[in-house]
């Protein structure tokens, strides 16, 4: 007779949200529902000559103690959302089964535009120092993981976790993202002509680039379902389009890959996707791109949102920021609008939404899509 394993069940065990609209998930999501956006018109010649929009913290954050003041901006929005996320649950970071992933695509590369250069600069700028300095703080015994592979990073970080889990090498996995906005950041987005100087509009007609944000965002993953908060991770995949170093896939076929392989590996099939948590940069290429993935997947008719109108694009921190709301918006039986849209700008039908409205959904698609062709899915599940 042949056996089949079943793959351990991964649980949402607790979360946090850091960002410029409130320093929890519950805050966070009740100010979503009421409608109220992180992004704001900034005139800051530090970060540029032209002023923009974006989701930025008020200065002086997260530096309010001398304890605080040892550590970067990034590395104390990393802290202040791990800590809260541990708050709420009993898995404990000194427990050789418990391990520490952090996700960004800049990290303290702002240090660049303050420091004199150095050796001391180049082990400082490390994501590894970081994490070390993160670990330290909470006493995580393990070595810490960082997943750093673009705008998917955050979703990368959380699928690891979830696989990690599932080899039996670890029973909880403390997944934290951050990234923050600087010069540097900013002028690389602006030499691509990707930033919008309106507050941006995903899928829309008139969409002309993104807004960037800043934040940080935490999930505590477990194989115990006593921790659970009531949300499981069903399955995910990634995939590739080797296409270009900063353009999207013309055809959204490798996107759709990674969808149908998180279905399958979920065991769900399109229809039973309440609603999609979508990257929705409000790029030309991006937003066009994920509406045919979306289209060749078959799932056309599944409400679509994106949270960048609300977040800006959080980099590192977008793939689990978005997560933690969406499974907010699970439990509470909600589909919160994309903000920004007005009319649909792209070649296949998508089924944006537009407003909030009640939603009976038991399962939620998240994706994401970055530089160098990487892609990512994610399905989320009520237990």
């Amino acid at each position: 007779m042949l056996t089949v394993k079943t793959m351990t069940e991964i649980f949402v065990s607790s979360d946090n949200i850091v960002s410029p609209i409130g320093l929890t998930t519950a805050e966070n999501f009740l100010q979503l529902k009421q409608n109220v956006s992180g992004v704001k018109l900034h005139h800051d010649g530090s970060m540029s000559q032209l002023p923009f929009q974006a989701a930025l913290f008020a200065d002086g954050s997260f530096a309010k103690n001398e304890q605080q003041k040892k550590y970067t901006k990034f590395e104390n929005l990393l802290i202040t959302s791990i800590s809260d996320a541990l708050t709420k649950t009993n898995v404990d970071p000194s427990d050789k089964k418990t391990v520490l992933i952090i996700s960004s695509t800049k990290g303290n590369i702002s240090l660049l535009e303050t420091e004199e250069a150095s050796g001391s600069l180049n082990k400082r700028i490390s994501l590894n120092t970081s994490a070390r300095l993160v670990a330290d703080h909470f006493q995580f015994v393990n070595h810490p993981i960082i997943i750093s592979n673009a705008c998917i990073s955050g979703m990368l970080a959380i699928l690891t976790g979830m696989r990690l889990i599932q080899s039996g090498q670890y029973e909880h996995a403390v997944v934290a993202g951050a990234d923050v906005i600087s010069k540097f950041v900013l002028s690389g987005f602006q030499s691509f002509q990707a930033v919008s100087q309106l507050p941006c509009k995903p899928f829309d007609a008139a969409r002309d680039g993104i807004n960037l944000g800043e934040g940080a965002g935490t999930v505590i993953l477990t194989s115990n379902k006593e921790n659970s908060c009531g949300v499981k991770v069903s399955g995910g995949s990634v995939s590739n389009d080797a296409n270009h170093i900063s353009g999207p896939s013309r055809t959204g076929e490798e996107l759709s890959l990674a969808i149908n392989k998180a279905l399958q590996a979920s065991g769900i099939a399109a229809k039973d996707i309440g609603f999609i948590s979508a990257h929705g940069t409000a790029t030309i290429f991006n937003d066009e791109m994920e509406a045919k993935a979306i289209g060749l997947s078959g799932l056309q008719d599944a409400p679509v949102n994106s949270l960048k109108g609300y977040y800006g694009h959080t980099l590192g921190a977008a793939g689990i920021i978005e997560s933690i709301i969406s499974i907010q918006s699970l439990k509470e039986n909600l589909v919160l609008p994309t903000r920004g849209f007005e009319n649909s700008g792209v070649s296949q039908r998508v089924n944006v939404c537009s407003s909030l409205y009640k939603s009976t959904a038991a399962h939620f698609l998240k994706t994401a899509s970055g530089f160098g062709g990487c892609n990512a899915a994610m399905v989320f599940s009520k237990q």
